[in-house]
C-alpha cells in the first residue's frame, strides 16, 4: 500500500499541491493502479511477441513539400487577441 509520504513526494515532483483529502484520495487511486500493474506482471507472455500495435496499420503521410505562406493578416485573422501584429498571449511568471 503506498503512504501518505509517497502520495505527497509524487505530488511535490508533479508540482501539485494537493489536501489532505486529495492525498487520501490520491493514495487509493495509485494503490488500484499498482495492484493493476502487479496483475500484469503476473500474466505468462512466454508466447506472446512484442507488439507496437496490435491491428495492422501503417500510416499515411502526405509528401511533404513547400506550400504557399499564409500572409501575416491571414495568419492573424482568427486570433483571439492581437497586440500590433503579433498574437496576444498571457504572460507567464
Amino acid at each position: 500500500m503506498i503512504s501518505e509520504e509517497q502520495v505527497r513526494h509524487v505530488a511535490n515532483l508533479a508540482r501539485l499541491g494537493l489536501t489532505d483529502d486529495e492525498v487520501e484520495k490520491m493514495g487509493g487511486q495509485l494503490d488500484a493502479i499498482l495492484d493493476s500493474i502487479e496483475r500484469i506482471r503476473e500474466l505468462d507472455l512466454t508466447d506472446v511477441p512484442p507488439t507496437a500495435n496490435p491491428l495492422d496499420l501503417s500510416n499515411v503521410l502526405r509528401p511533404d513539400g513547400p506550400r504557399p505562406e499564409l500572409s501575416q493578416e491571414e495568419a492573424l485573422f482568427q486570433a483571439p487577441e492581437r497586440v500590433d501584429d503579433l498574437f496576444g498571449v498571457p504572460r507567464i511568471d
